[in-house]
């Protein structure tokens, strides 16, 4: 009896690499790729990252730096790859370091994660929370519109009982 096998073959849908478009110092457009790395590199990209995620989820700020610059770069040579000296030669430090940060994102996660930084600079999920907390003080127009009592109910209620907002949390009288 043969078993059937669900999985595909990892290269069906495993990406090797990610490509990117960098303007470099002369103004010129180049794409760099960005080859998947080594099972070793790839373990220590994790363990870095997680150890750097503990923290910032215990919103605790570590007495010393969690990478000194050398580190920082050594990381940043590990998900970077053959690509990180030409992108070190041609990239100032801003570019370099959101490249890298790109990379990062892509070995630890996956593509989506790492286009998301790449448009936005920002951490993914960090713009998420921020939108969340700004509805929460009823500042957008969907908190405005949850902050709109509801029409009177008449079908089980008694008449002079007070309703709840969701927005406020406070009673508010029936109309």
């Amino acid at each position: 009896m043969s078993e059937k096998n669900d999985f595909e073959a990892l290269d069906d849908f495993l990406e090797p690499y990610l490509e990117l478009p960098v303007k470099g110092k002369d103004g010129e457009v180049r794409v760099y790729r960005i080859e998947d790395p080594p099972a070793e590199d790839g373990i220590r990209i994790e363990r870095i990252t997680s150890l750097a995620a503990r923290l910032a989820a215990g919103g605790k700020t570590p007495d010393t730096p969690v990478l000194d610059d050398a580190e920082e770069l050594d990381l940043y040579r590990a998900c970077l790859g053959d690509a990180y000296e030409d992108l070190r030669r041609e990239l100032s430090w801003s570019r370099f370091k959101h490249v890298s940060l790109t990379a990062m994102f892509w070995v630890t996660t996956d593509r989506d994660t790492a286009l998301q930084f790449w448009r936005t600079g920002q951490q993914p999920g960090k713009a998420n929370r921020a939108a969340r907390r700004q509805a929460s003080r009823g500042s957008s127009a969907s908190a405005a519109a949850s902050a709109t009592p509801s029409p009177a109910s008449t079908s089980g209620t008694k008449a002079g009982s007070k309703r709840r907002s969701k927005a406020k949390g406070k009673a508010q009288p029936r109309t």
